[in-house]
């Protein structure tokens, strides 16, 4: 796919994956939509050549709705939507089972949302010559971690959307993506875990993969996570679960 001349729609895009992808892409000469909840955060993008804010709260169907008419009147030229808003709660259903309000918040974020913006987009995304989706999930949709169980099932759900929606697109123009990532040094793995993958790297590994036609793009560790669970499952399951 080539990495200028698109327009794109990037949701999450004032923070951590988002943020590096939008000024990229935007460095790239491309049209960045870059889509966020946060009127300082995205003030701060709107002076960035070829980026184009939008505040918008997706789980709002107010804010969907108006979302969708600003494409299809002033950006029809969408050709890459980025899936890339995500949130992580890690409820501990064993101590507190209540967890209702979170539940529907990161379900809603992490999958609903998605598929809703996917269905919807298609007739934009089949209008162009070439279009992609890319959905942003992570390698906890292959092997799940004791501490986020919501987590790891709404980004495995993702992951297997994906696959299946690629098998419905593959007589169209629309690439389906999906980019796997390991934990990244992003405002919300902030106090979690080691030897995070910065953004850029993530960054400069996806845009070669993308541009490569790449539909599934492991990122850092997580390029080699699938062959070893076919190699060593149980041992994978163990080192992941504690993580």
């Amino acid at each position: 796919m080539k990495l200028s001349g698109n327009t794109i729609l990037i949701t999450g895009a004032t923070s951590g994956i988002g943020l590096e992808l939008t000024k990229r892409f935007a460095s790239l000469d491309n049209t960045v939509l870059a889509l966020g909840r946060n009127r300082d955060s995205l003030s701060q993008l709107s002076s960035i050549p070829n980026v184009h804010t939008i505040r918008c709260d997706l789980t709002k169907p107010s804010d969907f709705d108006k979302l969708i008419s600003l494409i299809r009147k002033k950006y029809s030229s969408l050709n890459l939507l980025i899936n890339n808003a995500g949130i992580q709660f890690n409820p501990d259903f064993a101590k507190d089972p209540d967890q209702s309000v979170q539940i529907e918040k990161e379900i809603q974020t992490n999958l609903t949302i998605p598929i809703r913006l996917i269905s919807i987009l298609i007739p934009v995304l089949k209008s162009q010559k070439a279009s992609a989706i890319v959905n942003v999930t992570s390698g906890l949709a292959l092997v799940p971690k004791k501490s986020a169980p919501l987590y790891c099932g709404t980004k495995a759900g993702l992951h297997l959307f994906t696959e299946a929606l690629r098998y419905q697109l593959e007589e169209t123009n629309i690439k389906v993506i999906e980019m796997l990532p390991p934990q990244v040094d992003t405002p919300m793995t902030a106090g979690r875990g080691r030897n995070k993958l910065t953004t850029a790297a993530l960054t400069d590994q996806f845009l070669s993969a993308l541009e490569k036609d790449r539909v599934y793009i492991g990122i850092g560790i997580v390029r080699y996570l699938r062959w070893a669970l076919r190699i060593f499952p149980s041992l994978i399951y163990k080192i992941i679960k504690n993580t």
